[in-house]
Order: structure tokens, then C-alpha cells, then sequence
């Protein structure tokens, strides 16, 4: 007999909307300023905010969010409990170095990237495989074999268009 997962009890509110911002851990100022007002945004739409809980745009998204009274959820990668930003609300010490990228995307109903460096490539990419909704906001673009671009996100043009394009309702199903 099959079974199925029964549908949420009519007039139950659906949780908040996870979304992950991700970046590189040495950014530049302003890296860090636009990290600050996505996670600014963010919390102020009521969103929980996942990042990977260290220094970078990590550190600012979390200042932003939880200076704006938001939830933000640090995905770490190792168990050192001393390399965790200040102002995170949790912290899931995974200890498995990068492949924690997958679990920080597929946590997430979108992904902003802000800046990138491998491991922000490599976030952008599982997103994408997973079918993850990847706003980027001065991040990678990814290009095919021959140079043409590759549709691997939306483009934002600052903190307050990235914010709106993660949240978009089209962008869910």
C-alpha cells in the first residue's frame, strides 16, 4: 500500500523560508556592507537566515540578521567552537570540511552568493544541481565551454534586489 505525507492542517502557518547566504570568508568592505543589508533584509522579512558561520560575508550576513533581531543558523565545517562568528542563534558543528556546502544548500529554499571563491562556486553549483533558486549579487557567473554564459542564477543589482528575488514567490513552486 502506498503511503503519502498527509498536507499541513488548513490555516497552519508554513514555517519561515530559510535562506542561505553564502561568500568568501576574506571579502572586501564592500562584500561585507552588502552582506550586512541582505541579512538586514532578510531578518526584517522574517526569513531564517543560513550561513557557514565563519569570518567574511559568513560574519556580516550574521551581524546584519541578528542585529535586526533575526534567527541565523551557522552551518560550520569543522568542530572548533572558538571560529564561529558572534551573533549566531545555533551552530551545527559538522566537522566535514566542504562537503558541508551540501548540506548549508540543501537546507535552503534560495541561495544569495555575494562574491565568491571556491567554495562559494561550489554552493552555487550544488544549488543549481538540486534545483535551489541562486540569486547572485556581484558573485560568479558561470560560463560553457565555448564562453556563452550559463543560466546558473539571477543577477541582483544590490542588497534590497537580492533580498526581493530570494523571497519572490514566483520563484517556488
Amino acid at each position: 500500500m502506498p503511503t503519502t505525507t498527509p498536507a499541513p492542517p488548513r490555516g497552519k502557518p508554513l514555517p519561515p523560508l530559510q535562506i542561505a547566504v553564502c561568500g568568501p570568508h576574506t571579502c572586501t568592505d564592500s562584500e561585507a556592507t552588502a552582506a550586512r543589508e541582505v541579512g538586514r533584509l532578510l531578518a526584517a522579512a522574517g526569513a531564517t537566515v543560513l550561513c557557514g558561520g565563519g569570518s567574511g560575508v559568513m560574519a556580516a550576513v550574521t551581524e546584519g540578521a541578528s542585529g535586526a533581531g533575526g534567527l541565523v543558523l551557522g552551518i560550520r565545517p569543522d568542530t572548533d567552537r572558538d571560529a564561529a562568528c558572534p551573533g549566531l542563534s545555533a551552530v551545527i558543528y559538522t566537522n566535514m570540511g566542504e562537503a558541508r556546502n551540501a548540506i548549508l544548500v540543501a537546507s535552503a529554499d534560495a541561495v544569495i552568493v555575494i562574491g565568491g571563491s571556491w567554495g562559494t562556486l561550489s554552493e552555487l553549483a550544488l544549488a543549481n544541481h538540486r534545483g535551489i533558486p541562486v540569486v547572485s549579487l556581484h558573485g560568479w557567473q558561470v560560463r560553457d565551454a565555448d564562453g556563452r554564459a550559463v543560466d546558473a542564477s539571477i543577477p541582483a543589482l544590490d542588497p534590497s534586489h537580492a533580498v526581493a528575488l530570494a523571497l519572490a514567490p514566483p520563484i517556488y513552486p
